[in-house]
């Protein structure tokens, strides 16, 4: 039976590879974003096999609401892949509680949330994933907007948290860590000289994310980490 698997952010550049390696490989996928129709224009109209839904950082019903709908839809969820993220930057030394939230929310406890709405399932099924874009500011602090980089620190220790968790009943988690990925997020930053195509290809990533899906249970990788350029971390 075809994998069912959920991605957020399915509507980037990066969520938007993930999805289309995981369609050409046989996988079910419910895919969430704020506004749904944006994943038809990139996908096509909904089919058996993929489904749209709306999912709104910033309101936890809709998590609820989708996991919910995706469980009734398919019978079975065996995959989360979390590709939502958000880069805003708040430095050490700015005063903005308001921006710091948002990061939070979006990098941090919205994809605590799915995890937890989704460990059930994950737990039946035996050999559950959760696959969490974390990033090399996960692992290290190089530049100057802190908020970015200490939530992602938190999604690192997420992604640990959840293998101790779900280890017994099958689930393993991975933290796919990459440095500059040639996205909107990156391409549109200022802060590196590094041109699009230099960078790590988000159908790249696709691939590494499909890896950490397939591997099994008795071959888990908590960290993939990824760079386009020499980085001295070990």
């Amino acid at each position: 039976m075809k994998k069912v698997v959920l991605i957020t952010g399915a509507d980037g550049g990066i969520g938007s590879a993930i999805t289309k390696e995981l369609v050409e490989h046989g996988y079910r996928l419910s895919l969430g974003a704020l506004n749904p129709d944006q994943l038809e224009e990139q996908f096509g109209p909904q089919t058996d096999d993929i489904r749209f839904h709306k999912l709104d950082a910033f309101d936890p019903a809709t998590a609820e609401a989708w996991v919910s709908a995706a469980a009734k839809r398919f019978g079975r969820i065996d995959g989360l892949v979390n590709a939502i993220g958000l880069a805003t930057r708040v430095t050490l030394m700015d005063d903005n509680d308001e921006e710091l939230d948002k990061l939070w929310e979006v990098n941090v406890k919205t994809p605590a949330r799915l995890t937890r709405l989704c460990m059930p399932y994950l737990e039946v099924c035996g050999e559950g994933r959760i696959v969490n874009l974390v990033s090399l500011g996960g692992k290290r602090i190089a530049n100057v907007p802190m908020g970015y980089g200490v939530t992602k620190f938190a999604a690192m220790g997420l992604t640990h948290s959840t293998r101790t968790h779900g280890w017994d009943k099958g689930v393993r988690a991975t933290a796919i860590c990459p440095g500059w990925v040639s996205s909107p997020m990156s391409v549109n930053s200022k802060t590196r000289n590094i041109e699009p195509e230099e960078m790590t290809q988000p159908e790249t990533i696709a691939q590494l994310v499909r890896t950490a899906l397939e591997l099994p249970n008795n071959a888990a990788m908590a960290e993939m980490v990824v760079n386009c350029e020499f980085e001295d971390l070990f």
